[in-house]
């Protein structure tokens, strides 16, 4: 996975809509995805292309029709390397906090 290219997609606040979009409803196509959205139709197929680009969406064909899923993973991945490195202290140090409110009062074990 290339970190910078989901963060550029990321990045951009369209994108972020057209993703929470697909979180709502998965499998949606592009006219679906552009009903009520102040983008046109070519617009929304740029952003489509950047995330699928950048692996957040995967698209599949039924007949016709187009239809957009939702890819998690590069995000979790993110999350996982980002975003827990930093709060992992914090929660080491909540669980060890949990701990000693919870011991038994005297007890000077660990």
């Amino acid at each position: 996975m290339n970190d910078d290219a989901v963060f550029r997609a990321l990045a951009d606040a369209s994108r972020r809509l057209l993703l929470d979009r697909l979180h709502q409803h998965n499998g949606q196509t592009l006219v679906q995805l552009c009903d009520g959205l102040d983008m046109t139709r070519q617009a929304v197929a740029k952003h489509l292309a950047q995330l699928e680009q950048a692996n957040l969406i995967s698209t599949q064909r039924q007949g016709r029709e187009k239809r957009h899923f939702l890819n998690p993973v590069p995000i979790n991945e993110i999350a996982e390397r980002w975003i827990g490195k930093f709060e992992r202290p914090r929660l080491t140090a909540l669980s060890d906090l949990k701990q000693e409110l919870e011991r038994p009062e005297g007890d000077a074990t660990r």
